[in-house]
Parts: C-alpha cells; structure tokens; sequence
C-alpha cells in the first residue's frame, strides 16, 4: 500500500532561512527513490517549523531515500540547521486527489 511520509523538522535559531534552502534541494532526491511526489510546507505561525511530505509505494523505497548516502550526508551538513531528533511518521495513503497546478514558488505569498 502507498504511503507518505510525513517529516517534522524545526529549524534552530535565525536558522530557518538556511533549513529551507536545504530541504529544497534534498527533497527532490526522494523522486530518484521512487517517490511519486514530495511537498515541503513552512508554517506560517511558527516560522521555525517546517514539515516534509513524500509519497512512495512501498516502505523500502522510503527506507532507502531516508538511509541512502545523499540524505545521510545532507543530514550531516546541516545538523546545525534543526533541532533532533527528528521522528518521521509513515501514513497509509487511504484517498488521494487534487487538481493539476503549477507549482509554489517561494515568492508567492
């Protein structure tokens, strides 16, 4: 059964900016993993608050996006950025819909 992945991260202090470029560039990997999507979402209450989405197929391919040596190593890098541990949580994709856009931009508001 399809799932997605739902990671919470909180970004440490006057980091926030910095957290957000990086989840946009890790994020996108999880396509080369088999995802069929991927969403990162910054609260709009608590500007330190992030949460990331991906949706894959099965459990193994998320396993090996989250393990695989591009996030291991981006993990790394900007340890500094938020705050661990960091607890995903895998979610059973029961309904799915939507209507076809273009994507957000980092300009809109």
């Amino acid at each position: 059964m399809a799932g997605c992945v739902h990671i919470p991260w909180y970004a440490t202090g006057f980091r926030a900016e910095g957290l957000e470029a990086a989840l946009g560039e890790i994020a996108p990997v999880a396509l080369r993993y088999g995802a069929a999507d991927y969403a990162v979402h910054r609260s709009r209450d608590d500007r330190y608050r992030f949460l990331q989405l991906a949706t894959f197929q099965d459990k193994l391919s998320w396993e090996r996006y989250w393990l695989g040596e591009e996030f291991v190593g981006w993990r790394a890098r900007h340890s500094a950025r938020y705050q661990v541990p960091v607890l995903y949580e895998w979610y059973d994709v029961t309904a799915q819909g939507g209507l076809r856009r273009e994507p957000a931009s980092a300009a809109a508001e």
